[in-house]
């Protein structure tokens, strides 16, 4: 492994030790998650699908290789693992033994979308609704291994629950007009709404199977990403506002969304805003470590961005510096910074009401 690896080991097992001290047990006693290729670790390695990433040079910075993470090393949601106190990465569902199960799954599936034909142009994908039926399989499994729903209910309400859905539906939906007429059918605002009204009845089904305390993560500033900044920014640094514009209103709409679900018996749900947090990122880069923030650090063409990382491709030597590690998907050293201000929020801005560190202690 190299310096850049072992410098982020450091990093996340003193943030580890310090979240560990109230007792050895992790703050909860498992964490779920469900997402894209932002968080999935490996759910799409057996899906016939372009949209993989279990080849090198991705992992180059992981202890296990490439695993099907979308980063040199870790995501966000590993950070949060480790941060909640557990020793070992939540494993994806895909192969999860009965015992894994116990402490939480991944269920997370790169190109996924809320919209069930979000992504079909890259192939396979589980969906969040399939994401949410492997759920509830899920639960089922634990009553049995628990002995009965009560005691089931009991721990998943105990549990912390990450959800980070939405960036597909707009890199790979409405803003595709070669594959989706959805930007024919909708205005922004009109999809920000539609989005949020098929969002709402699957977070039913997740709190009606037991989830109680969740963040639903927000959508990132797709507009800044490499592709976009490559395909469709005249200078190749100015962030493309007309997504970023579109994308906002949808995460306005979660507010309310949280709003709602924390009228429900024993609801914790909060909102972690990602599009905040980068913009503040990108307001002082070098304050966060960061020396380039419209490159992908693996990639081909302009802005390393218009193709994204190719298997064995030789990535850039200075990851630590890099806000990006390919066309879409942030570095470990991004990652890091993201997690960490979801399980403790350096801003009052980076979580509505309250940060992972809070919720794992209601």
């Amino acid at each position: 492994m190299g310096s850049v690896w072992r410098s982020q080991a450091v990093v996340l097992a003193v943030l580890g030790a310090a979240a560990a001290m109230a007792g050895a047990a992790p703050q909860v006693p498992c964490y779920f998650v469900f997402g894209d290729s932002l968080v999935d670790n490996g759910n799409n390695n057996g899906i016939v699908s372009m949209a993989r990433a279990n080849y090198p040079p991705y992992g180059i910075d992981f202890a296990g290789g490439p695993t099907g993470r979308f980063s040199n090393g870790l995501t966000a949601v590993d950070v949060i693992s480790r941060l909640l106190g557990f020793d070992d990465f939540i494993p994806p569902f895909a192969g999860a033994s009965s015992d894994q199960l116990l402490t939480g799954v991944n269920f997370a599936s790169a190109a996924a979308g809320i919209r069930e034909e979000t992504g079909q142009q890259l192939g396979g994908r589980i969906t969040f609704s399939g994401q949410v039926q492997n759920y509830q399989s899920a639960v089922e499994q634990l009553v049995s291994i628990l002995g009965d729903e009560d005691s089931a209910a009991a721990r998943l309400s105990q549990c912390i629950f990450t959800v980070g859905m939405g960036s597909n539906d707009y890199l790979n939906n409405y803003f595709q007009p070669a594959f989706y007429d959805t930007a024919n059918r909708y205005t922004p605002a009109q999809y920000a709404d539609d989005l949020a009204a098929r969002y709402v009845p699957l977070l039913q089904a997740l709190y009606s199977y037991g989830a109680r305390k969740v963040a639903l993560m927000g959508v990132g500033q797709i507009g800044c990403s490499p592709n976009e900044l490559a395909t469709q920014s005249a200078n190749g640094v100015t962030c493309v506002d007309r997504i970023n514009v579109a994308v906002r209103m949808f995460n306005q709409r979660l507010l309310r969304v949280v709003d709602q679900f924390n009228r429900l018996p024993g609801a914790h749900f909060t909102f972690v805003n990602i599009d905040g947090i980068f913009a503040d990122i990108l307001r002082a880069p070098g304050a966060h470590g960061l020396r380039v923030t419209n490159r992908g650090c693996c990639g081909v063409g302009r802005n390393n961005g218009q193709v994204t990382c190719l298997p064995f491709q030789t990535p850039c030597a200075n990851r630590h510096e890099y806000l990006f590690w390919d066309a879409f998907h942030p570095t470990e050293a991004a990652n890091v910074l993201v997690g960490q201000r979801a399980y403790s929020a350096r801003l009052s801005s980076d979580m509505y009401p309250v940060d992972l560190r809070t919720l794992a202690r209601l």
